[in-house]
């Protein structure tokens, strides 16, 4: 177990009188960023969810690394507009974090300007950012990402899988995340988990896109052909998200045409 971050084997999660998930079984080492696709309803969030202890199984066994450290992102958050929220409070919420851990976190996920702006007031991939840089205030060795780029446009959520990426090179963390979307994740994704309520298919983003239960699930634009979104780097981005020159092997990059 050295080399695992968290492992579940032969799960399955009962609601009610249907079993959201059945016999599942897949592992999250250090380092490898794991996507979960699917259908609506398929149990991906219950995955997640756990995966983290929030839900208890029907059967099957659970094992975490011990002393895991978790950072979560959820897949929604709500800000009521009459209680006033600044970036900066909603990160100190519930944590014990210095300013300039704050700051530095918020450098990383490349906001660093926002941090005295209202929560309310935050655009969809501004939103995303904050989200993971509270993700990242425990120092976490395992990302827990509930569809990390909701409410982001196409070429904002490249950018935020590209982060993603990055910081899983520059921390060692692992990552497992959910998306509806493995033409855009391919680059930024080492294995790839199709569910539907059981593991339909698993392996290399390739391999999976190419597999007849994937192309069953998700209809005739894949049987169709859609080319894998292969994002390559010819640039990267500042603290502030500024283009720089990039050098041009980074694990995605914005080939936006």
């Amino acid at each position: 177990m050295t080399d695992i971050l968290v492992k579940v084997d032969d799960l399955s999660v009962r609601r009610g009188d249907q079993f959201s998930l059945s016999h599942v079984s897949l592992a999250v080492k250090p380092r490898e960023i794991i996507t979960i696709v699917g259908p609506n309803g398929a149990g991906k969030s219950t995955l997640l969810r756990t995966m983290m202890g929030l839900i208890r199984p029907e059967s099957g066994v659970i094992i975490r690394k011990p002393g895991l450290k978790i950072g979560y992102l959820p897949q929604t958050l709500t800000i009521d507009p009459v209680l006033p929220l600044t970036v900066r409070r909603f990160l100190s919420l519930g944590v014990n974090v210095s300013k300039g851990t704050r700051q530095a976190l918020m450098e990383e996920v490349g906001v660093p300007h926002l941090i005295d702006r209202p929560m309310d007031v935050l655009s969809g991939g501004e939103l995303r950012r904050v989200l993971l840089a509270r993700a990242l205030l425990r120092d976490p060795d395992l990302l827990v990402l509930d569809e990390p780029v909701q409410g982001v446009d196409v070429s904002g959520q490249v950018e935020i899988y590209d982060l993603i990426a990055r910081l899983r090179d520059e921390h060692g963390f692992g990552v497992i995340m959910v998306s509806h979307d493995l033409h855009l994740v391919m680059s930024a994704t080492d294995h790839v988990v199709c569910l539907n309520q059981h593991v339909c298919c698993d392996g290399t983003p390739e391999a999976v896109q190419a597999h007849p239960e994937y192309v069953a699930l998700f209809g005739d634009r894949v049987a169709a052909g859609l080319a894998l979104y292969a994002h390559h780097h010819d640039h990267d981005h500042d603290a502030h998200g500024n283009v720089i020159p990039g050098s041009g092997d980074g694990h995605a990059g914005h080939d936006h045409g």
